[in-house]
């Protein structure tokens, strides 16, 4: 079952759109309330959700040498 995180992460990025990194992230958990934590903290839960539905093939990432993701295509 996916983290709290992670779900709250994939319905801001199927209602937003666009590409999703660190920073766009934890604003999107911080709106959903998800903030607790340091500025470190906070970054570290956003990049797990971004890895764990990279991993559930929600997103892609747009380039490999950065951790920019975008909402995979329908299969």
């Amino acid at each position: 079952m996916p983290s709290q995180a992670a779900q709250a992460l994939e319905k801001a990025i199927r209602a937003l759109g666009g590409t999703w990194d660190t920073r766009r992230s934890v604003t999107a958990l911080r709106d959903a309330g998800l903030g607790d934590g340091d500025q470190t903290a906070q970054e570290k839960r956003a990049r797990k959700a971004l890895r764990d539905l990279a991993t559930a093939h929600v997103i892609v990432k747009v380039d490999p040498d950065s951790a920019t993701y975008r909402l995979a295509p329908e299969q």
